[in-house]
């Protein structure tokens, strides 16, 4: 029986590049989504038509009931987790600090933190040794944002992530004798569609001269290091940090 892994936002953009190798490393996956549905749709139908194993599951990722729904169809239909990448997150219009509102900060932080730490929560239930499971992976998607602080761009993007750091860091010590290895990876200028969302749809192309390898990245290239980390290749891995930027 292959492992059953969880990629949240899976139907785009780097969650789907991994759902899409995890598949052909052996993985069966379930496919995450908050609204798209035709897009994770065609991230499975293509597993599938490879030979793999998937499933679309729907939850925003920002509502703990959905996300405990999410948990309990994968359990139902796909068995024990052995895998979750938290990649679900949203980023918002370029703006100052002085410029957001509550509503906007409070989404951010919702989505792209809380959902993360509830995702988490609930693949340690059921990975951990301590609950009866026999180990896992949790791979988290930062961003060289963290590092860089994104100023006048999407600050509160960077301190959501600068977060999910410290999170990757905390857990993977509360875990590692429980069977679990925690990490995270760093993309920098990765070319996809979450640009034009918050404003910039050319940012990859306007920004690529200030990285040292004097382009963007890829989705797949990113996927790589995701799937890398969940894989046994990986199994002495734990509260690491794959940066992939370009040398950013």
């Amino acid at each position: 029986m292959s492992p059953v892994l969880l990629i949240t936002g899976a139907s785009r953009g780097i969650g789907a590049a991994t759902a899409l190798l995890a598949a052909k490393n052996g993985w069966s996956v379930a496919v995450n989504y908050t609204a798209n549905a035709l897009a994770a749709d065609e991230v499975v139908r293509q597993i599938r038509q490879a030979g793999g194993h998937a499933m679309s599951v729907q939850a925003d990722v920002g509502d703990e009931a959905q996300i405990l729904r999410m948990f309990e169809q994968i359990d139902a239909k796909m068995g024990r987790l052995f895998g979750l990448v938290n990649n679900a997150g949203v980023v918002d219009a370029t703006a100052r600090v002085d410029e957001m509102s509550w509503s906007r900060l409070e989404r951010m932080m919702r989505i792209n933190v809380l959902g993360s730490i509830a995702c988490a929560r609930e693949a340690v239930r059921r990975m951990s040794t301590v609950h009866g499971g026999t180990g896992g992976s949790i791979v988290n998607v930062s961003s060289a944002a963290s590092r860089l602080g994104a100023p006048s761009q999407y600050v509160d993007y960077a301190a959501a992530k600068g977060a999910i750091d410290a999170f990757t860091i905390g857990l993977a010590k509360e875990v590692a004798g429980e069977g679990i290895r925690v990490n995270a990876v760093r993309p920098g200028l990765i070319d996809t569609d979450i640009h034009a969302s918050g404003g910039l749809p050319n940012r990859v192309k306007d920004l690529q001269h200030l990285v040292p390898a004097k382009r963007g990245g890829t989705a797949e290239e990113v996927a790589q290091a995701i799937v890398w980390l969940l894989s046994d290749k990986a199994e002495y891995t734990t509260m690491s940090f794959l940066d992939v930027s370009g040398g950013r």
